[in-house]
């Protein structure tokens, strides 16, 4: 396996703007990304890469380059780009010899990742990847090699990472108020529309690396630890046409005699729930996984001394893991959710669907966890208002994944 270990890079100076081209303007580019630098001052999105002239012409009317519409720049102090130039798929490598670009953005469908990462950062290009990382352990490889050979920054988008919930969740665990961690039970469900391009990809853009990514990244990082085992059971929906089985349990054994058990859904009223059993006390939550402001993400400890609610303040989330991702890069230091932390997730998602076509459990080849999540890397930045967000409706040339 390649040496995973990551040099990080400091391509521009912090009293100008970071510069980002985004490659992939679906939902998650439209509804999130951009929307989520209008309310940082330093970052402004440059150019974006797209075969839809549709998708375009919308960044450049909604000014997604670090001011809202009704924002004064002179007022704010937002950053802003007189123009963002315009690049097709294949005119990739035009973007990547243009010289004024400091980061970029990669949001195209997993299959594609390898494919516009690697090459930026053999240009020596900072890369906030999607996850999942990738479609194989293999590209999840070249991309952290190509890393390493350039000193180029990469960091896959954990957007939970940065988030006070999950930190100090973690933490909790780790300090031991629910004893030790004896197994963990999660479900993810959501109706997705068939059309989206989730319901057509296959398994890489099925629930699994999808919606399994959460639930997966969330027991590895309470138990501080990487799964041996694993075994998956699927089913596929008569009344549906994905292809992929839209419906998946996972079961995971972590060493220290811990399992983790999770149920995906494509074809299911929404639902994002964990239970976190300990020798001594109880975690649960039953919104754990959005990124909207509603429903807040919450959680309860239940301990011999009682029961605790918590309701977690309400953040951007993307706003929260960009910030981070600029501030990694400009201090020259390596984020905590880099290509390594990426591949750990993504040789799982593998070995799941090894699993589903052999029908049997998998063992996993060791894997060392680390480093964790502390809390340095948390960045609490609020929400913009809800009317600068656009609507499944609004979206630009691009099925919502909401059925």
């Amino acid at each position: 396996m390649t040496d995973i270990n990551q040099t990080p890079s400091t391509p521009n100076s912090p009293d100008s703007p970071l510069r980002f081209a985004v490659v992939g303007v679906g939902q998650i580019s439209q509804q999130a990304f951009i929307p989520a630098l209008r309310s940082l001052p330093d970052a402004v999105v440059a150019a974006v890469v797209t075969s839809s002239d549709a998708k375009a012409e919308a960044v450049a009317k909604r000014t997604g380059a670090g001011a809202g519409p009704d924002d004064d720049p002179a007022a704010t102090g937002r950053a802003t780009a007189d123009d963002v130039a315009v690049y097709d798929y294949d005119e990739f490598p035009e973007l990547l010899k243009r010289g004024d670009i400091d980061g970029i953005y990669v949001a195209t469908p997993v299959f594609r990742h390898r494919e516009f990462a690697e090459p930026a950062l053999d240009a020596g290009i900072p890369v906030l990847l999607e996850k999942p990382m990738a479609d194989s352990v293999e590209d999840c490889e070249a991309m952290i090699a190509a890393s390493q050979r350039s000193g180029a920054t990469l960091m896959v988008a954990y957007r939970m990472h940065q988030d006070a919930y999950l930190v100090e969740l973690a933490d909790m665990v780790d300090r031991g108020v629910i004893g030790e961690t004896r197994t963990f039970t999660s479900t993810f469900a959501h109706d997705i529309e068939e059309a989206n391009h989730r319901g057509h990809s296959g398994f890489w853009g099925g629930p699994v690396p999808d919606f399994g990514a959460y639930p997966l990244n969330l027991v590895r990082h309470l138990f501080r630890a990487e799964p041996t085992h694993v075994h998956a059971t699927g089913v596929s929906s008569r009344d549906r046409d994905f292809d992929f089985q839209d419906g998946v349990g996972v079961t995971l054994r972590f060493p220290g005699a811990r399992v983790a058990q999770y149920t995906l859904s494509y074809n299911a009223a929404d639902l994002d729930t964990f239970q976190l059993v300990g020798s001594k006390g109880t975690i649960t939550s039953n919104s754990c996984y959005g990124f909207a402001p509603e429903p807040p993400r919450n959680w309860t400890l239940t301990t011999p001394q009682g029961t605790k609610t918590h309701e977690a303040t309400s953040v951007d989330q993307f706003a929260g893991e960009t910030r981070y991702f600029i501030d990694c890069v400009r201090a020259g230091v390596r984020p905590e959710p880099n290509g390594r932390e990426g591949l750990a997730d993504v040789r799982i998602f593998a070995a799941i669907e090894e699993s589903l076509r052999l029908g049997r459990e998998v063992i996993l080849p060791p894997h060392q966890f680390g480093p964790g999540l502390s809390r340095d890397q948390i960045r609490s930045i609020p929400p913009r208002p809800a009317g600068e967000i656009p609507e499944d409706d609004e979206l630009v040339d691009q099925t919502p994944q909401d059925r």
